[in-house]
């Protein structure tokens, strides 16, 4: 039994009795008062979960009282009592914020039964909005990050959750494309519904048909009963693929034709169902470039891409690396005896400045093997690997440097070229922009959006005072 507050507003004393002692008896805590300026002063002072409200109040009128206690206390349940029953005055009685209108003179234990009821649904209501609020935040926790390029991200994806367009989310391998659709997933209408991925790099073309729609029992060698597809166990909520550019010719045609119709036929089957899912995809690849090379759909890339999402690399947001720095560390201390209460600063600059191509992923995986190799409570330089320190200790000349055995990070190489040459104009140049430009032989408003995008202005001597805009 719920054991809920509630208050009685109303003067007279032979129906307030009987209400109080029947609420009393379910061990529900039931105080009244007569007027709205006491009902004023005691819901200032606490709160209550169900309030009845009169009408016809000595000092006023209930409909004004409901509708300045509806807005100081949004949450309370207020249910109307007059004596007055018409369809108008229930109407605005609703219309102030009641949850409910009862006409005098009416039937005790219906009245209890219903205050009982109202406040279980109450608690409901609350512990879903609790819920509701916690998968967000818990959702939006794991993309750490406060800087522009990841909060950026994070606002267009609270934007985009709630609807029901497809969603194409691109970026390099490690950097969270998975963590992105789940986040819209579960902070979308179909969040109580199943979220299913399908890996399309990772299981067989032969098989993957299969897997998306189902088969029937012997539609192939070793279908020896029926199966259910991706689809189908998805149905209602969200279907997500991942590497959506290794999918196969033959596949993308029957995925277009069930974005196109929401209906799709089983493996083996004649059966034609419809589906009900919303569809995310990823990939690290370029597929407007696979487009024009003929190995992907470009009805298909146009069907998915309805909504773009572009996840930053990690070395776009290097003021995100000490924090996710620090997380991972809190992390995997929970699994050590010796924990690690700290990271020197050289050690720290050494990360922040490293390339990470492997993105968030191989960040956390080496502070993972950091945390069980270093024996001390600190990490060093002499705990980092020696790729840390021979991508950060020397500059790279395209003209001088020779390509390693194990090859390299090419987009990460010429970013790391580019800064270097825009710096050193800055730098010669006083950071006069102008000047920086004319030696690059670059626009002017080109050189500012490298700067921004780069993160290079926290270099500028005077830029605590000076506006890049």
């Amino acid at each position: 039994m719920n054991t809920g507050r509630l208050l009685i507003i109303d003067d007279e004393e032979s129906l307030v009795k009987p209400l109080i002692r029947g609420f009393n008896h379910y061990g529900v805590d039931v105080i009244s008062c007569k007027n709205c300026s006491e009902a004023r002063t005691l819901m200032a002072k606490q709160s209550f979960d169900l309030v009845f409200v009169d009408l016809n109040l000595p000092d006023g009128n209930g409909l004004d009282l409901l509708t300045y206690l509806k807005k100081e206390h949004p949450n309370t349940y207020f249910v109307v009592l007059t004596g007055y029953g018409s369809v108008e005055v229930a109407v605005k009685s609703i219309q102030a914020g009641a949850y409910h209108f009862i006409t005098k003179p009416f039937n005790l234990n219906e009245v209890i039964n219903f205050s009982i009821k109202a406040l279980e649904s109450k608690d409901l209501k609350l512990e879903n909005s609790y819920l509701k609020k916690s998968l967000k935040q818990n959702t939006y926790k794991r993309m750490l990050g406060n800087s522009e390029p990841i909060q950026t991200l994070l606002s267009l994806v609270s934007r985009v959750a709630e609807s029901n367009s497809n969603i194409l989310i691109t970026g390099e391998s490690g950097t969270g494309k998975e963590l992105i659709a789940n986040a819209i997933h579960f902070n979308s209408e179909r969040k109580t519904k199943p979220f299913v991925a399908v890996n399309c790099g990772a299981i067989p073309a032969e098989l993957l048909e299969s897997e998306l729609f189902g088969h029937t029992k012997g539609a192939f060698t070793g279908a020896i009963c029926n199966r259910k597809g991706r689809f189908e166990t998805a149905e209602g909520g969200t279907l997500f693929f991942d590497e959506i550019g290794d999918m196969p010719m033959s596949l993308q045609v029957k995925l277009l034709r069930v974005l196109q119709e929401r209906r799709y036929q089983p493996v083996g089957s004649s059966e034609t169902r419809n589906c009900d899912v919303r569809i995310l995809a990823a990939t690290h690849q370029n597929l407007e470039a696979s487009v024009s090379a003929g190995t992907f759909r470009e009805d298909l890339f146009y069907r998915l891409n309805v909504i773009p999402l572009e996840i930053p690399a990690l070395r776009e947001r290097k003021d995100d690396v000490p924090l996710l720095i620090n997380h991972f560390i809190e992390l995997h201390n929970k699994n050590r005896k010796v924990k690690i209460k700290e990271i020197t600063v050289s050690a720290m600059n050494k990360l922040i400045n490293y390339a990470w191509p492997g993105n968030v992923r191989e960040l956390e995986n080496l502070i993972e093997r950091l945390c069980i190799l270093t024996s001390s409570h600190v990490i060093g330089d002499l705990d980092l690997p020696k790729k840390i320190h021979n991508s950060t200790e020397s500059t790279f000349n395209p003209f001088e440097q020779k390509l390693p055995e194990g090859g390299l990070d090419f987009n990460s190489v010429i970013d790391r070229y580019e800064t270097e040459l825009i710096l050193k104009a800055l730098n010669k140049t006083h950071w006069n922009k102008n000047q920086a430009a004319i030696l690059l032989n670059l626009n002017r408003t080109t050189l500012v959006e490298k700067i921004k995008k780069k993160g290079l202005q926290k270099f500028d001597p005077k830029f605590s005072a000076q506006d890049l805009s």
